[in-house]
């Protein structure tokens, strides 16, 4: 059973107040909460927990002679108990996140495992390392109860199998899951570590990807090395193997891949980024808009109320749709996008903040405000797109 870190957290940008329920992943279905969290099981569970059912059901015939077709109920519901073990290790993460103070939308099963949704990245070195680390501590705390109940309970048949089966899965899952190499648990830890040593979470995300990069390298060397062990692999462990060791070198790649682009994202300043920005009455007709704009070389049109308060930011493609002709007969607040919470930004926002706020709510124009409320510029998008592109060059 690989988990899924085998997880890879799904971390996404902190929302802000009002936001709307994020969409379910397709094929995923709800069957419940947990800590205000949505549980979900992918349609490859089902694929997965039927072919745990088919290849337990002979443990089944020979621990439980004569059930029969009710062999494979068992193997399903051992995988059942499986995946629990699965949910108490994601839910761990969740509610050490949520302690944290960050969003978790919902905790995911399929096929290789689970992974949690978390909204936003660790602020700190320690963050990350608690909300890593307590998914392997859960699994092994899991192995262990099993492990002592084995001792200490007289079991047999189809409980004393179901018991082995969940110790020995688990400790396997906590164990793999300390390995350190994104995107396993193990390499948040990594990451963790060599961020708190060097003050570069950049730095630590590269480390752990080569140390994810590795174990994909190691995995797919497994067959070779269980061949001179224990005799040749059958088809099913090649094919596990190229699996898994996708998913980790996919996974690392991912990440490294993402360090990199971000150590270029504090070059974004909005400031510096800002179009000149003339203000005019909701009601002026386009056309003369567009001719206050170009005598003031501004790049940008605000519309204002009587009192000099923004209200609204033309939008540059409805202004330019808008044919000449028709532009004296058109209020420029046909044109322009009313300024909704999340369209206005400080006009000292840099990096990593500046592309969150533009992620929580997507637009083509952000009005820009100095400190004492006064309107700095216009931000546009497709400049800050631009200005990545060349910083990445």
């Amino acid at each position: 059973m690989a988990d899924d870190d085998l997880r890879g957290d799904a971390r996404k940008g902190p929302s802000g107040g009002g936001r709307a329920p994020t969409p379910r992943s397709p094929g995923t279905f709800k069957v419940g909460t947990i800590a205000g969290s949505d549980v979900l099981v992918s349609s490859s569970w089902f694929l997965v927990a039927g072919l745990i059912a088919v290849v337990m059901a002979p443990r089944v015939e020979e621990v439980s002679p004569g059930l029969g077709a009710l062999k494979y109920v068992a193997g399903l519901a051992f995988a059942v108990v499986l995946y629990l073990s699965v949910l108490l290790h994601e839910a761990s993460h969740a509610i050490v996140a949520k302690r944290y103070g960050f969003p978790v939308t919902s905790i995911t099963l399929h096929f290789l495992g689970g992974m949690t949704a978390i909204e936003g990245e660790a602020r700190k070195p320690r963050e990350e390392f608690w909300i890593a680390v307590v998914g392997p501590l859960t699994s092994l705390a899991v192995g262990g109860a099993a492990v002592l109940g084995l001792w200490g309970l007289a079991l047999e048949g189809l409980l004393l199998m179901a018991l082995q089966g969940l110790a020995g899965a688990n400790l396997i899952v906590g164990v793999l899951n300390l390995i350190p190499g994104l995107p396993l648990d193990g390499g948040r830890v990594l990451k963790a570590v060599v961020w708190g040593a060097t003050g570069d979470v950049h730095r630590g995300t590269i480390v752990a990807g080569w140390g994810g990069r590795l174990t994909a390298c190691a995995v797919m060397l497994w067959p070779l090395l269980q061949e001179q062990w224990f005799g040749p692999p059958d088809f099913l462990d090649l094919i596990f193997a190229f699996v898994i060791a996708m998913f980790l070198w996919s996974g690392a790649t991912a990440a490294m891949t993402s360090a990199r682009l971000r150590r270029k994202v504090p070059g974004l300043v909005a400031r510096d980024l800002a179009r000149r920005t003339l203000t005019v009455p909701a009601d002026l007709p386009l056309s003369e808009a567009v001719r206050r704009a170009q005598e003031a070389h501004a790049g940008s049109i605000v519309t204002v109320t009587g009192s000099g308060s923004p209200v609204g930011v033309v939008n540059e493609a409805a202004l330019l749709a808008t044919p000449d002709e028709r532009r004296p007969w058109v209020a420029v607040s046909a044109v322009a996008r009313t300024l909704e919470a999340g369209l206005s930004l400080p006009a000292t926002i840099t990096g990593e903040d500046l592309i969150l706020a533009i992620s929580r709510q997507p637009a083509a124009e952000y009005l820009l405000l100095e400190d004492d409320g006064s309107i700095y510029g216009v931000l546009s998008t497709a400049d800050v797109d631009q200005a990545f592109r060349e910083s990445t060059r």
